[in-house]
């Protein structure tokens, strides 16, 4: 019987080839270009309309509603007009300030110090970082004392540091980097860890060992957790320095955004205070929006994890 069938087999060499029953070369072939639709992203450019709906008018929304909820509370008294003053006198003290050529240099003073000192723990945190993660004996001695380091309020080494280095930059920039560089190295010590061994494997077999598998293999599989760490690194680094900023004060060391807060509380001026925290806080979320938010996309985009543009 089993004979039979053979038999009826070759003589049907057409049926063979079309597979299984019920199956045509054409369902086949349908089914390949399904599975490789489904393999492929599609990126496509987001138009200009739909970009101002999504991203641009939902934060202006936001501030809107903050200031006009604001507003209200200074119209309906909630406290002394000295402890929360309207946002039209924050904006006449920008203003002024604008008006006196000061407003661009307070914050140039502060950003460019906040991303040299960035710079730095960025230079110094990536080498550690790959010694922590490659080295056993190096992440067993130091690897506790980074954890406790980024753990440790970046104000506590302003004293220190004034009393090492003086009333400087070179105190500034230790401050930071003392802040920063744990968290930087943090992040890419758990990038690295989160690297397939597979890939280590593979670039082993094609000779990328050393520094060369450090270069192709591991730093570019371990980009998604670096830079974590970088983003986290610049947010210790913008913090540490206003702390340093608001302790320290010197004629020498200039007027930044940390100093000029200082000042308004020192004066009892609101308005210089809230007109500081508006601006420390425009500063944050301008970096991340022009640095780290176009490195995200292209990270995700590079490893077919973005879809929209």
């Amino acid at each position: 019987m089993a004979s039979t069938d053979i038999t009826s087999d070759r003589k049907r060499p057409d049926r063979a080839a079309a597979g299984p029953v019920g199956k045509k070369p054409d369902d086949l072939a349908g089914l390949e270009a399904g599975l490789d639709a489904l393999d492929a992203v599609q990126i496509r450019r987001t138009p200009v309309r739909e970009v101002f709906l999504q991203k641009v008018l939902p934060p202006v929304v936001a501030v809107a509603l903050v200031l006009v909820v604001w507003e209200l509370l200074v119209r309906a008294q909630v406290t002394e007009i000295y402890k929360l003053p309207p946002p039209s006198a924050v904006w006449d003290s920008a203003r002024e300030m604008w008006l006196a050529g000061t407003l661009l240099e307070v914050v140039w003073t502060s950003v460019s110090r906040g991303l040299l000192g960035f710079l730095l723990a960025v230079a110094i945190g990536t080498p550690l970082g790959l010694l922590v993660a490659r080295v056993k004996l190096v992440r067993a001695a130091i690897g506790p004392i980074l954890s406790g380091l980024q753990s440790l309020p970046s104000v506590a080494w302003v004293a220190p540091a004034v009393i090492w280095l003086g009333l400087n930059d070179q105190m500034m920039f230790a401050v930071i980097l003392l802040g920063a560089v744990p968290s930087i190295a943090n992040g890419l010590v758990s990038g690295v860890d989160q690297v397939p061994p597979l890939f280590l494997r593979a670039g082993r077999t094609l000779g990328a060992t050393g520094l060369r598998g450090t270069w192709h293999i591991v730093l570019p599989a371990a980009l998604p957790g670096y830079l974590a760490g970088l983003k986290q690194g610049w947010a210790f680094s913008w913090r540490s320095l206003m702390a340093a900023e608001i302790i320290a004060s010197s004629p020498e060391l200039g007027l930044g955004l940390g100093q000029l807060l200082e000042n308004g509380r020192s004066n009892f001026d609101m308005p210089g205070i809230f007109l500081s925290i508006l601006l420390i806080l425009f500063v944050g979320i301008a970096i991340d929006l022009l640095i780290f938010s176009p490195l995200e996309r292209w990270v995700l985009r590079s490893r077919g994890l973005l879809v929209k543009n």
